[in-house]
């Protein structure tokens, strides 16, 4: 069986997470919503302790955790909840980056057509935007800056905290995509200066279809959000719905074990990275990016004269790996991520993004250097 390297797109179910997901979808299924019985109290007190796990990550209130369905939901409703704000104030100048995932970059399309203004920063050729270039955007009138923690595809790790203090003295409100990110480097999100924060379940061994937006507040104003969707008032308002408690166990969950593994969990990413790098080497493979800014659980990777889905399908029953966002997979187009840092054509079009885990077994990497090697 091959072994799975496409962690980025989505991570394995951690065994203790399992455990608790279902006891909760089979014993305690009650309603966090039901307030006349034990069964419904159980459920809320077990979404508050989720809400507290979650919390304790980038050090913010229990309340300032609004459930979502992932980072996608969440990105939405941080963008596009900003436009009656941005309307009414006629402040309707966003900044963001270029390399953004599409959950971000095609809601700014969308307040485009609605007259908003969108600036997107290049990144450099190391695959990190800059802070001064951020601060160089900003208007007065500049409502949102939205910016990702880490970059799906080449694991590049954003300037949060210099763009964090570049907004000093800025009304703009600060939004970070850390999908990528959250519960893997825990100070860069601790930042009071970021306003809204997406997190995605499925990135760190929680199951598909649960995430969080942290929605900080500012003295004791909360960001100006408009929900998205209506009916029934849950989660302050922000986003109506029954809460599906065993994948918000699971979150809260994954956010504890997050925070107490950290060291334990990138030592063991740091290891694979480390092998899978010797072992590129010898195929005159070229990493996309500077690696010292990239996660240790990622790796973008171009072999000169190799098409990527040529490997892609020649390594399948070896290891699963990927040449991009798993989004963008079915229809596949040079990434936007690589072409805006301005690589050549023939190494975007041969890259590909290898991503693990803890969990991951050690990759036979000889075996992948036999195969490429019989392709060259």
């Amino acid at each position: 069986m091959a072994i799975y390297l496409d962690c980025n797109a989505t991570t394995p179910l951690e065994p203790e997470i399992e455990r608790e997901l279902m006891f909760f979808l089979c014993e305690e299924y009650g309603n966090a919503g039901s307030r006349t019985h034990e069964f419904g109290a159980r459920a809320k007190q077990a979404v508050q302790r989720a809400r507290d796990q979650i919390a304790a990550v980038v050090k913010c209130l229990r309340e300032e955790v609004i459930f979502t369905s992932g980072a996608t939901e969440s990105n939405n409703l941080a963008i596009l909840g900003m436009i009656e704000h941005g309307e009414v104030t006629h402040r309707k100048h966003i900044v963001s980056t270029a390399i953004e995932h599409k959950a971000v970059l095609e809601p700014l399309e969308y307040l485009g057509r609605r007259g908003f203004e969108i600036t997107l920063v290049q990144p450099e050729p190391d695959g990190a935007v800059s802070a001064s270039k951020i601060a160089a955007a900003l208007r007065p009138e500049t409502l949102l800056v939205s910016a990702m923690h880490v970059n799906n595809e080449t694991g590049i790790i954003q300037p949060i905290a210099e763009i964090a203090k570049a907004l000093d003295g800025h009304e703009a409100y600060f939004h970070v995509d850390a999908a990528q990110g959250f519960g893997k480097r825990i100070g860069d999100l601790q930042n009071p200066r970021i306003d809204l924060l997406s997190v995605s379940g499925h990135k760190i061994y929680a199951p598909k279809g649960i995430g969080a937006l942290i929605t900080r507040r500012r003295g004791f104003a909360r960001p100006p959000l408009t929900p998205l969707t209506y009916g029934g008032g849950q989660e302050r308002g922000l986003r109506p719905g029954t809460l599906p408690v065993p994948l918000v166990v699971a979150l809260g969950r994954a956010s504890e074990l997050a925070l107490r593994d950290v060291t334990k969990r990138n030592s063991r990413c740091e290891r694979i990275k480390s092998a899978a790098i010797d072992a590129f080497r010898l195929v005159g493979a070229v990493p996309t990016g500077n690696q010292d800014l990239a996660l240790p659980s990622t790796l973008s990777i171009t072999v000169p004269g190799l098409d990527s889905e040529a490997l892609i399908i020649a390594l399948k029953d070896i290891v699963a790996i990927s040449n991009g966002s798993a989004c963008t997979s079915q229809n596949y187009e040079l990434s936007h991520v690589l072409v805006a840092m301005g690589l050549p054509d023939e190494q975007v079009k041969g890259a590909l993004r290898l991503s693990w885990c803890h969990l991951t077994p050690d990759p036979p990497w000889g075996e992948i250097v036999k195969v490429i090697r019989s392709l060259s």
